[in-house]
């Protein structure tokens, strides 16, 4: 009985572990998956702001470990995973500015262009990290 037991618990962590690595299923509209961000972006004005409005759900290296992403119904992704990687300039934007669901929008939080285009030079300094 004990076997089962730890059986059962070992399976339902591996579900647990595995449901939180999968693609948060973010759907850009169709304009931002042509979208170009022209603008380069500085990674220490990036850094900056992503600590102050991202890292407190994304963790400092963008895991999806930050404090807030415990009590989260959705797991916040994480930067350096394969599926992450494969989002293009204006899908990033789209997620990380426009938001869906437990995801805020900052368009107005983050306004300025040149501000955006480092918040995303900065996230995909963080996704080439292992």
């Amino acid at each position: 009985m004990k076997n089962l037991l730890f059986i059962v618990i070992g399976l339902a962590f591996t579900i647990s572990v595995s449901a939180q690595q999968k693609q948060p299923g973010w759907k850009a509209p169709e304009k931002y998956k042509t979208m170009k961000v022209t603008e380069k972006g500085d990674l220490a004005v990036g850094k900056e702001l992503f600590n102050k409005n991202c890292k407190s759900c994304h963790g400092a290296k963008g895991l999806g470990d930050g404090p807030k992403a415990a009590a989260m119904k959705t797991f916040p992704g994480n930067f350096t995973a394969d599926y992450f990687k494969k989002y293009n300039d204006g899908e990033l934007y789209y997620i990380s500015f426009v938001g869906s669901g437990e995801m805020p929008n900052y368009e107005k939080k983050i306004a300025d262009e040149g501000d955006k285009a480092s918040v995303l030079a900065y996230i995909k300094q963080l996704s080439k990290a292992k």
